[in-house]
């Protein structure tokens, strides 16, 4: 896939399907966007997506969280690694992978459980791995830029024998680096490989795993709004200040994945398909943060700390049958399925004391030195989910109907330590989707869809209580449009969602409470085009209108993080002739409007304006590159959660990258 334009893909159906086809949003980032636009996170990587946000909480935030689609936080239940999602737990989740890894990410808006079972209301993202190609190639990189940052990566593979029947593919990436942060580092190890069978026509399994080692500091502050969101008495909080205990701070994962896709053909109709992964990982969390002022005036800032070690261990497997027939004047693409998934993790936590608990925020004095104390958590969870699902796509000549269905059985069991208590739930549900679409012959497809969501929650409450299954419905309301002779897609949605059981975080805790109902509605507009000049564009805009609807105390309330309009706008261009031939520019500009900064919409946190750039020269097989993100250096606060939980966005970051290919 070259250029920013996908034509297809299989998220949605879980077919090979066109997306101009497609009756429900989706986005796909390419590896072309992610390298023209220079981003190292899958975080960074969505920041071009209508109505989607991967890094919610700041570029400070290590730990690579805040997923938001469409207004509500996808962080826990929204991953998904080549369409099996991989879990996480109340401390630990795998959004931090990094997007070398991935062929392209896509993000798939709205409830999606008629055929993915337990998923979020607001949608997913697929990571989508790289794969073995039956074409020898290579590409090595170097980089290096701000915050200390050092780079190398490599990706190559191709045929292991004459016959073309085994491929390989190898990527990898090391790093050492820092953040913006004092002493907060950003070191990582990544390796992926995979090997491609093809021992007839018919038959394809691919064996693929990934490793991750990440050795990195405490990115999240929480600040207060007073020096940050607004001046205390004349004064701003530093963006590089760090409250923490610098010989004590760190956020160090593992992460381990290993499975295999296997398809084979019965007949030219008839296709089995196979999916299955285990993942694993395990995450030390040691950290002071901030606890609101004691003194606001001077300056002084509470620190609470803790230390943390979690493991969590997740199966999937989906099976999949596929099958083309026509019965009278209607053509079918049918697929019936069923999948498994066995998820544990153990998350235990002390509580840490240093001798030092206050700091001044406009002149640390740091502490070196701490206690580890009392247990405050030992909480452990096992789940296991099946699920039945069917989909029917029916085609009339241009008129097409999507109607898919799922039944889920579920098992949830929360053993707590401190408790010594052991407590199971049982769940069920039926979802359902059912689309309508017509695609002109000039490129215009108007479509209407509905679907449902169902979320056996994974997180636990405050002493290990169990939570009720989250669940959602949208009506979705849209227009694509590909030009003929264009390399281009745009789509236009309308969606009205509904959220029951939501769950949410208060602030500084990984305990999760219910508050009830919130509703969603708005408009997206996305536009994505590579013409053969050389000049890519990406344009996006969402009005998110979220509100809870049913909660104790915040009825029609606003959500904190969620901007009621996000806009974004990238471009560039590559000379194709003459003598700068190869030379490349280009540069996005990104619009965050303002959110409310608590759940009582008692203060805002003022909207962004931020600049990017990209400047690069090609020739043969080399591409020398400079990206800058937030060209101008602004400082600005990326979210609130409270008056004390404040974390500031990522200021001016430029990476220059050497890479040969052959």
């Amino acid at each position: 896939m070259r250029g920013f334009v996908a034509t297809r893909s299989g998220t949605a159906t879980k077919t090979d399907t066109p997306l101009i086809e497609t009756p429900q949003s989706i986005s796909v980032i390419t590896t072309d966007q992610v390298r023209n636009q220079g981003a190292v996170s899958i975080g960074e990587a969505l920041r071009y997506t209508a109505g989607v946000s991967g890094d919610v909480n700041g570029g400070s935030d290590t730990r690579f969280g805040g997923l938001q689609i469409r207004g509500f936080d996808m962080t826990m239940p929204g991953l998904y690694i080549d369409g099996l999602r991989i879990p996480s737990s109340n401390y630990v989740h795998f959004n931090g992978l990094d997007p070398y890894g991935a062929e392209r990410l896509e993000v798939l808006k709205g409830p999606s459980s008629a055929m993915y079972g337990g998923s979020g209301t607001g949608g997913l993202l697929n990571y989508v791995t790289k794969l073995p190609t039956a074409q020898q190639f290579g590409e090595v990189s170097v980089s290096g830029g701000s915050f200390n940052r050092y780079q190398g990566q490599f990706d190559m593979g191709g045929p292991a024998n004459k016959e073309g029947t085994v491929l390989w593919r190898l990527t990898g990436v090391v790093r050492d680096g820092e953040t913006q942060v004092d002493f907060s580092k950003d070191n990582r190890v990544f390796i992926a490989p995979a090997v491609t069978f093809k021992p007839n026509d018919d038959t394809t399994i691919t064996v693929l795993a990934n490793y991750q080692k990440d050795r990195a500091g405490w990115g999240l502050q929480f600040l207060p709004a007073s020096g940050t969101v607004w001046p205390n008495n004349g004064r701003t909080i530093p963006v590089s200040f760090f409250a923490g205990v610098p010989s004590f701070d760190a956020f160090n994962t593992e992460i381990a994945t290993i499975g295999y896709q296997l398809s084979h053909n019965f007949t030219d109709n008839v296709t089995f398909r196979q999916n299955l992964r285990y993942a694993y990982q395990h995450n030390e969390e040691k950290v002071f943060y901030g606890g609101g002022y004691t003194n606001e005036a001077a300056g002084q800032l509470a620190r609470y700390g803790s230390t943390s070690n979690s493991y969590i261990n997740s199966f999937a497997v989906d099976n999949q049958l596929q099958g083309k027939f026509t019965t009278g004047i209607l053509s079918h693409t049918t697929l019936v399925g069923v999948d498994y998934r066995n998820t544990t993790f153990r998350d235990t936590a002390f509580s840490v004391t240093t001798s030092a608990p206050e700091i001044n925020v406009f002149n640390p004095v740091y502490s070196y030195d701490w206690t580890v104390g009392a247990m405050s958590d030992d909480t452990g969870v096992k789940q296991s989910q099946v699920g039945l699902y069917a989909q029917d796509q029916i085609k009339l000549g241009r008129l097409s109907f999507q109607l898919g269905g799922r039944q889920d059985f579920v098992t949830t069991q929360v053993d707590s330590g401190l408790a010594n208590t052991s407590v199971s739930k049982d769940a069920s549900a039926f979802t359902g989707r059912a689309a309508v679409m017509y695609n002109f012959d000039n490129g215009i497809a108007p479509y209407f869809s509905y679907s449902e969501s169902f979320l056996p929650v994974l997180a636990t409450g405050l002493g290990g209580q169990m939570l009720n299954p989250e669940t959602g419905v949208q009506y979705e309301v849209g227009v694509k449009y590909q030009p003929l002779g264009w390399n281009a897609l745009f789509t236009l949605a309308a969606f009205d969602l509904t959220r029951d059981n939501v769950v949410t975080y208060a602030p500084g805790s990984v305990f999760a409470e219910q508050t009830g109902q919130v509703k969603s509605r708005g408009i997206e507009l996305e536009g994505t085009m590579s013409l053969a000049d050389g000049w890519n564009l990406r344009a996006a805009y969402a009005y998110v209108d979220a509100v809870v609807t049913q909660d104790p105390v915040n009825v029609g309330k606003a959500p904190v993080t969620v901007p009621l309009n996000r806009a974004s706008l990238w471009s560039d261009y590559t000379l194709q002739n003459g003598l700068l031939a190869g030379l490349q520019f280009g540069g996005g500009i990104r619009y965050v409007g303002t959110t409310w900064g608590d759940d009582a919409n008692t203060f805002k946190v003022g909207s962004s304006t931020v600049l990017d750039a990209l400047l690069a020269y090609s020739r043969d097989n080399w591409r020398l590159s400079l990206n800058v993100t937030n060209l101008a250096d602004t400082r600005y606060v990326a979210a609130c959660y409270s008056l004390s939980g404040c974390f500031y966005a990522e200021g001016r970051k430029a990476i220059g990258k050497l890479t040969y290919r052959w």
